[in-house]
């Protein structure tokens, strides 16, 4: 008799194989990337400032933590691509992920709407066109500031912007470029490095806050400092909305006076002419998905005859605080609801890559809060 009855069960699972730690390893590092694909999907997820659209607001070297839950995250819409990898797979610099499968876009909850003067990253939108291609959410990404929501009137009066009728706060780390005359002798180097004042080789101009040129202004040798603006009517090809048609820029438009322009917003209904197709066709077309001809003076959606378009979804206009020197919405105009990605939370750590050895890391931008 087996008076050991009792043990079979405990003795069965004893027996049975044990994991290879070639099993273990696998399995701990399959858990490890779909947690930390959920957590950057659906949570929060670091970036690195690239170039000085934001400065002095963000300067380059400055990570980054994004919240997806403050406007809520999307849904993946390009599912099928490589971990971890954005939309170009390191070093072999092909496709990173698969788009003969793509979702329609969706967003959860989230925490609240995006607001005027958040930092906000997004897709860019211009990647929707050839070269790239790319899905909605492979497209790179982005960061500026919103400057209007959906419904607003946006307009720069020299470089100053208003919001409906309204100018809006400029933010401390906002800079523009000025001219600065001296009596013949330079402005000591030391200053423009204290005061944070950009003077890229081979411009005759500097880069600064409002502050640092109010103290520069005040030195002996500095005879005049005044801002570089455009001037009004001075139309620029190169802004928005072009229009390849027209030797000019047909509404007088550039980067220091532009405007205003109405952000469209779900469900409001545009009356198109002349003037308003040129600003509102993109939206139309590339991020609503329609097909629009025009035909002598009749235009055509779908192949239906109008003179009206009713949007699908909200829009944004979003800004470089550093204003002479940021590709935003004043070139390409509006950025569309499914390319929002999430709203920048605080900066865990910045790198000066220009620094010396010792001062590369600026431990004063550590944890920083953005605003």
């Amino acid at each position: 008799m087996n008076w050991k009855f009792w043990n079979r069960k405990k003795t069965k699972t004893a027996d049975k194989k044990k994991k290879s730690a070639t099993r273990e390893w696998t399995d701990a590092i399959i858990f490890a990337v779909i947690a930390a694909t959920l957590i950057r999907t659906f949570f929060i997820e670091a970036y690195t400032i690239p170039t000085p659209s934001m400065e002095r607001s963000l300067l380059v070297g400055d990570f980054l933590f994004v919240s997806k839950l403050n406007y809520g995250p999307r849904t993946p819409m390009t599912p099928i691509a490589f971990p971890f990898a954005h939309h170009t797979m390191p070093l072999i610099n092909t496709k990173a992920y698969w788009d003969g499968w793509e979702l329609g876009y969706h967003r959860l909850p989230g925490l609240s709407e995006v607001k005027r003067q958040d930092v906000v990253v997004f897709n860019y939108p211009m990647e929707a066109d050839s070269p790239y291609l790319r899905p909605v959410d492979k497209r790179e990404n982005y960061i500026k500031r919103c400057i209007g929501i959906a419904g607003d009137t946006v307009k720069l009066i020299d470089a100053q912007v208003y919001v409906n009728g309204k100018a809006i706060e400029n933010k401390p780390g906002q800079q523009i470029d000025y001219d600065v005359t001296t009596s013949g002798v330079d402005i000591n180097p030391e200053v423009l490095r204290d005061l944070h004042v950009s003077n890229y080789e081979g411009n005759p101009y500097y880069t600064m806050t409002a502050e640092a040129a109010n103290t520069i202004k005040g030195y002996s040798n500095v005879t005049s400092i005044k801002p570089r603006i455009q001037p009004k009517n001075g139309g620029d090809l190169g802004v928005f909305p072009i229009d390849l048609r027209y030797k000019d820029h047909r509404f007088g438009w550039n980067v220091d006076n532009f405007g205003p322009i109405i952000i469209p917003k779900k469900g409001w209904t545009v009356k198109l002419d002349s003037l308003t197709l040129p600003i509102y066709r993109r939206a139309i077309t590339v991020y609503e998905g329609n097909t629009l001809k025009e035909t002598g003076s009749d235009i055509l959606i779908n192949g239906k005859k109008t003179d009206s378009y009713t949007f699908k979804m909200d829009y944004y206009w979003m800004m470089g605080d550093n204003r002479h020197d940021s590709l935003d919405s004043r070139f390409w105009g509006f950025v569309p609801e499914d390319h929002i990605v999430g709203k920048a939370l605080f900066i865990w750590m910045s790198w000066d890559s220009d620094a010396s050895f010792f001062s590369k890391i600026r431990w004063s931008r550590l944890f920083r809060g953005i605003n």
